[in-house]
């Protein structure tokens, strides 16, 4: 049997793989499970020279970190006559490379697990230097506490090491914790070494329970990874430790590494229940995007500022209806909400807008306040309204608009009396916008449409795919689509996560034109559903999960959605780069 590692599933730098020795094995997980007493199943299937043939050579000679078994090292980093390359290899931050190896283990990982920065530098220097289908193994850290975050920073393997000694001192350990059995009057555990009374007890069954908590959190995070929702999971796991909370917040500030591996969309919900969301990658992305991609088409109307609501889309919901119902249309509305900043309401579908929850209290905290602020005042040095109707309420949202108009000559109007909904606030809107044009549907339609390309493939997108003199609108919002002048389609709004899913046709305009194009060089072959890694000969480094794609190559052109972001892609040598959506001889 072929040994390899393969990811399967991702949530940004965290990856659900297969790891095949003598058998198969699921990742993130225990390196115990597929290295026995008796030396390593890696290599079980091959038959192994004895005597003067044997040679051990342990790359690049670093050795493993204390205390692992002389029989697991030689397991690891072997060079035998019959063999071409290890299926393991041990290395050091500095000295991490692509040695053709399955698995990398990095040396010394006690001395800067438990340091956030030493930690965050660590795991980034091997993971960007160790090819993408490879599994990084951390030995003699993991705890139930902590593997999680080490799981998050992008680690697959580990192991039982430092659980079992713990044990073997009489330290129980949990999730959020560790404690001295004498401490313990009852077993918070229903694991089997733990269906005992407390004073029956011992040090061997506190081992015992050690490797099962750590198996089950393992189980967790596996399960978290699956769902995209490791980040929520870890955003409350790593409170338990002072260094596991500094490490994922310097994650956070980690941009390139992070940023690279987190996809555009999501299925699931993104809970925004701390100001560490604030920080997320998809959070900041949004921001970024409506500040210096997204180009407003209906700024000739005023600016109409409201507030967010708990049901999504927020044109949805009762409140929202009420605002439209008295604007009648009258004006460009944008919301504002904490964490994700300013939603123009043609973006009001884009990932993830209509895909976040946040914790109501009723007060905004400072950083709060300062965060959408700044981002509404970028948005406004894009933008030339005539005014702007604030129907927002004083519950930070009026400090939120002061504070960004304050420097910028725009004129400022508030119209809510007590609260936005009242009949006397929403007379007082309909008053302040008297006199005013009506945006009629086919204009606010064909915005959405341009807005989402802008925020999707850059600044210009828009005017490029969908130009005045050559498209027209087919369907109802949201499930819009774009045909050229010819009656072809170009692109459709997905609804599900806001942004455009292309045709052949589509693919090609935005390939020709001036706006960045996302590709991906393949081979001599035409894709029919899925274009794997071996395929791919380059990608651009641009390219994120879930981005669409236009695929070239000598015989083919096709459009499609990136499994993986452009480094990995040009870079694995298996499972899937994009998954193709129309394809092309050429």
């Amino acid at each position: 049997m072929t040994d390899y590692f393969e990811v399967h599933d991702r949530d940004a730098a965290a990856r659900l793989g297969e790891l095949r020795l003598a058998e198969s094995a699921r990742t993130p997980r225990l390196a115990d499970d597929v290295v026995t007493d008796a030396g390593s199943l890696w290599h079980a299937s091959r038959e192994l020279p004895e005597g003067d043939d044997a040679r051990v050579t342990i790359l690049p000679h670093r050795g493993f970190p204390s205390g692992t078994d002389r029989r697991v090292q030689e397991s690891f980093a072997v060079d035998y006559p019959d063999v071409d390359y290890p299926s393991g290899v041990v290395v050091t931050p500095e000295t991490a490379a692509d040695y053709g190896a399955d698995v990398y283990v990095v040396s010394g990982a006690p001395g800067f697990v438990g340091h956030a920065s030493s930690f965050r530098d660590a795991v980034v220097d091997v993971r960007e230097a160790i090819p993408e289908d490879t599994a990084l193994y951390l030995s003699g850290v993991a705890t139930p506490r902590n593997v999680s975050t080490l799981v998050y920073a992008g680690v697959d393997l580990v192991d039982a090491d430092r659980a079992v000694v713990r044990g073997t001192q009489g330290r129980y350990l949990t999730t959020e914790g560790a404690y001295d059995l004498d401490e313990l009057d009852e077993l918070p555990c229903a694991c089997p070494a733990c269906r005992k009374p407390a004073s029956e007890f011992d040090r061997e069954d506190c081992v015992e329970h050690n490797v099962n908590a750590l198996e089950a959190e393992l189980a967790r995070v596996r399960g978290r990874i699956r769902d995209g929702r490791l980040r929520d999971y870890v955003e409350g796991q790593a409170r338990h430790a002072a260094w596991t909370t500094a490490a994922f917040r310097e994650f956070d500030q980690q941009w390139g590494y992070v940023e690279a591996r987190t996809p555009i969309e999501r299925d699931d919900l993104l809970l925004a229940a701390s100001e560490d969301a604030l920080r997320r990658v998809e959070i900041q992305r949004f921001a970024d995007r409506v500040t210096s991609r997204y180009t407003p088409r209906l700024d000739d109307y005023p600016l109409l500022l409201v507030p967010c609501s708990a049901r999504k889309p927020y044109s949805d919901s009762q409140s929202h209806r009420q605002f439209q119902d008295a604007a009648n249309y009258r004006g460009h509305v944008v919301s504002m909400t904490s964490p994700i900043g300013v939603v123009p309401t043609e973006l009001e579908l884009t990932y993830p807008a209509q895909h976040y929850d946040s914790v109501v209290t009723g007060r905004w905290t400072e950083n709060e306040i300062q965060f959408v602020a700044e981002i509404l005042g970028r948005y406004l040095d894009r933008t030339d309204y005539p005014r702007v109707v604030a129907h927002v309420p004083d519950e930070g949202y009026e400090e939120i608009v002061r504070r960004a108009t304050a420097e910028r000559d725009i004129p400022v109007e508030f119209t809510v009396v007590d609260h936005p909904t009242t009949d006397e606030s929403l007379g007082e809107l309909n008053a302040a916008l008297a006199g005013e044009d009506q945006i009629w549907v086919q204009e606010r339609e064909a915005a959405t449409l341009r807005a989402v390309a802008d925020y999707q493939f850059g600044d210009g997108a828009g005017d490029l795919l969908f130009p005045d003199d050559d498209f027209e609108l087919q369907g109802r919002y949201p499930k819009l689509q774009a045909l050229d002048g010819d009656g072809d389609q170009l692109a459709a709004l997905v609804p599900q996560y806001g942004t455009l899913s292309l045709s052949l046709a589509g693919a090609r305009a935005w390939a020709a034109g001036d706006v960045p194009t996302k590709r991906v060089e393949i081979d001599a072959f035409v894709p029919r559903g899925n274009v794997l890694a071996p395929g791919v000969v380059d990608a651009d480094d641009s390219i994120r999960p879930g981005d669409e794609v236009v695929v070239e190559g000598p015989e083919a052109f096709a459009v499609g959605r990136a499994a993986v972001h452009g480094a990995a892609m040009a870079d694995m040598t298996r499972g899937v780069a994009v998954d193709v959506r129309h394809s092309e001889e050429t």
